[in-house]
């Protein structure tokens, strides 16, 4: 009961970040709540058991993806530019119908979904026998997490590594481009002094 409140509680917060984040029009503000939202996630997946689901979520939503767009920000303009066709509730009626349907198929999905820690669950009948009794004997891998890890989600873990590896690559080219422009104008200025005080 407690861990439904929690839950409740969370998913509510996140509902308040998103109405934030799209009442706002400065940049800065929203790659903040960004960040805020995807540490309430975290806590969510923490709370419904999902550890590792929640580590990926603040290392990769809260941490090098809002410093990848703080970077990015260096670049961009501090406010959202509003178009002028984008005012009227006729403008946006198509994208709220796509939101509202695809809202309701995910809640109805969701009510069939078995509650949480069924033993009779598909994926605890089916799925985790096989992990279990696989694990040692056939991978011959102690830890049945880095079994499902490396093995039956081999891909997914990779493309998780490659996302990872190529965020943080952009942080890094974003920093570095930075850094040259203002060694650039440095040296400009440096120049023009020189060249001022040679004149002189």
């Amino acid at each position: 009961m407690a861990g439904s409140l929690t839950n409740i509680l969370l998913l509510a917060l996140l509902v308040f970040i998103l109405v934030l984040v799209i009442r706002t029009r400065r940049l800065f503000p929203v790659v903040v709540l960004a960040g805020a939202y995807s540490l309430v996630s975290a806590a969510m997946f923490v709370n419904l058991d999902a550890v590792d689901v929640a580590f990926t979520e603040a290392a990769v939503g809260a941490g090098i993806s809002t410093v990848l767009f703080l970077a990015a920000m260096a670049y961009l303009p501090g406010t959202e530019k509003e178009p002028p066709e984008a005012r009227g509730l006729l403008h946006i009626l198509p994208a709220l119908i796509v939101c509202v349907v695809g809202g309701a198929l995910l809640i109805l999905a969701a009510v069939e979904l078995p509650a949480i820690g069924d033993p009779n669950a598909p994926a605890h009948v089916h799925v985790a026998p096989r992990y279990l009794e696989e694990s040692g004997s056939i991978l011959h891998i102690p830890n049945v997490v880095t079994t499902v890890l490396a093995s039956y989600r081999g891909f997914d873990t990779f493309g998780e590594t490659v996302v990872v590896f190529t965020a943080g690559l952009g942080v890094l080219v974003l920093l570095a481009g930075r850094t040259r422009t203002a060694l650039r104008r440095r040296k400009d200025a440096d120049d023009a002094d020189t060249g001022e005080g040679s004149d002189a």
